[in-house]
């Protein structure tokens, strides 16, 4: 029987990765759209807000990056080394 592979613990880690950056973009998006509102979106305060969110940002989506190819290559470790253990003769 073929396994599924929507349902593989590596696309539920990556999948729970893509969810939790998306999450941090958008707590992000709406905390700069607070300050700005509250400061103006043409002074100082909204450009740094504008540069703290961008930040923030590109790390989550740097960690989702990381986590994804963490993953990938684990599981790439762990079928390489079942399969020289349990492979049939």
């Amino acid at each position: 029987m073929a396994e599924d592979k929507r349902n593989t613990p590596s696309d539920f880690v990556k999948n729970t990765s893509k969810q939790a950056s998306g999450l941090v973009n958008k707590t992000a998006d709406t905390a700069n759209e607070i300050i700005k509102s509250v400061s103006g979106k043409g002074g100082l305060v909204g450009k740094v807000s504008d540069t703290s969110a961008d930040f923030v940002k590109n790390l989550s989506n740097t960690g989702n990056k990381m986590v994804g190819k963490t993953v990938d290559t684990a599981s790439k470790a762990v079928k390489g080394a079942s399969n020289k253990l349990f492979k049939k003769k």
